[in-house]
């Protein structure tokens, strides 16, 4: 391994063909043979590290959406089951004067609420999974609070986009059907 700093940096590339034909010179390599030796420089390395960046990022962000994904479903699921299950008691609700928006908004915030605390979990978890890492592996990790922030807005809108359909479906029953229900 040999290190070699350029006067500046428009010299890289020129000092870079310098040493690679004084190296091919001395290995006595023939014009148009492979060389045996390699050559990076550091803007070359720090494109390799940028591309697997990247490369991560979009795996981690793959693996977040296929989660978030999941885990909306899982709720949709819940707040259906949770429709169904109250069906009398949404048609008590309307009989008596409760308008469908209240209704709406009841099931809305039982699912935000779902959500947010399925994410405050999430968020729990992943600091100490941080502070696991950081003990055992060494790695320093650093939780901000602008990720966590992220992640609870994140949970509240999953809840919403998801529970939207059962708090519909819940607001938009017939009372007298729903009173019938058994």
């Amino acid at each position: 391994i040999i290190y070699v700093a350029a006067v500046s940096a428009d010299g890289v590339a020129r000092a870079q063909e310098e040493i690679e034909a004084l190296l091919r010179q001395r290995h006595r390599i023939a014009e148009g043979q492979p060389s045996d030796f390699m050559m990076r420089s550091q803007e070359e390395i720090a494109s390799r590290a940028a591309q697997s960046s990247r490369t991560m990022s979009l795996l981690l962000g793959s693996v977040a959406a296929i989660s978030l994904l999941v885990g909306g479903i899982g709720i949709m699921n819940i707040m259906l089951v949770s429709v169904t299950e109250r069906t009398r008691e949404i048609g008590v609700r309307l009989a008596v004067g409760a308008k469908a928006r209240h209704i709406l908004l009841q099931f809305l915030l039982e699912a935000v609420i779902l959500s947010v605390v399925g994410g405050g979990l999430g968020v729990l978890l992943g600091f100490a999974a941080s502070r696991v890492i950081s003990k055992f592996a060494g790695w320093p990790t650093i939780v901000g609070l602008g990720s966590v922030g992220l992640a609870f807005g994140f949970a509240a809108l999953v809840g919403v986009f998801f529970g939207f359909y059962p708090a519909r479906r819940a607001s938009r029953l017939d009372p007298i059907e729903a009173l019938r229900y058994e």
